[in-house]
């Protein structure tokens, strides 16, 4: 059995502003950055025989402190990256709704069938996301590992790995905190979630 702990990167400029923020590289507040110091200290303790994280700077800076704390080397997969929003890149709720308000209505009614305009389509990109996990599991069976990663691809493949339909992730889990902690355990590509968002 496998125990992976899922944690969104620190917090970001974007993200502060409330603007998507997907596959630009975005770098992390001084927020940010205090929120990973505090992931790392609980990492420490942690007894962590693994930390991962995808390939994008924010998640990178956000898990480097904790890897340092496990006394492990950061191993870096980009199919834990965030999904590319297209032309909602750096855009704001009311800019996206000044800009294309149809496609930000439908994207409402049903974000994983109707992904937001010239974006990643939410399907394949919870399929990319999962097998990086189920990766890991056959990798390390029996340890306990931490994968930083980013909010809106945590929250499709935890549906994913509990049979919840894709277009339900944002009103089942409206929100991934910053450096909080989600548990799943995994067995041999099955996965039971024991917490969600617990702060670190």
């Amino acid at each position: 059995m496998t125990t992976l702990f899922l944690a969104r990167h620190g917090e970001t400029v974007w993200h502060a502003e409330n603007r998507y923020c997907g596959r630009t590289d975005v770098g992390l507040t001084d927020r940010g950055v205090e929120q990973a110091r505090r992931l790392a200290a609980w990492a420490a303790g942690a007894g962590l025989n693994a930390v991962w994280s995808s390939n994008l700077s924010r998640a990178r800076v956000t898990a480097q402190p904790s890897a340092d704390a496990a006394g492990v080397e950061l191993r870096v997969d980009p199919r834990l990256q965030e999904l590319d929003f297209g032309a909602a890149e750096g855009l704001t709720i009311t800019e996206m709704d000044e800009q294309f308000p149809d496609a930000l209505a439908a994207f409402r009614s049903d974000p994983a069938t109707h992904h937001l305009p010239r974006g990643e389509d939410p399907h394949a990109a919870a399929q990319r996301f999962v097998a990086a996990l189920v990766d890991i599991d056959a990798e390390l069976p029996d340890g306990r590992v931490l994968v930083v990663a980013h909010s809106t691809a945590i929250r499709l493949a935890l549906c994913t790995l509990l049979g919840i339909r894709l277009g339900r992730y944002r009103d089942l889990f409206p929100a991934v905190h910053n450096c909080a902690i989600t548990e799943i355990l995994a067995t041999k590509g099955h996965f039971a979630l024991m917490q969600y968002n617990n702060p670190c």
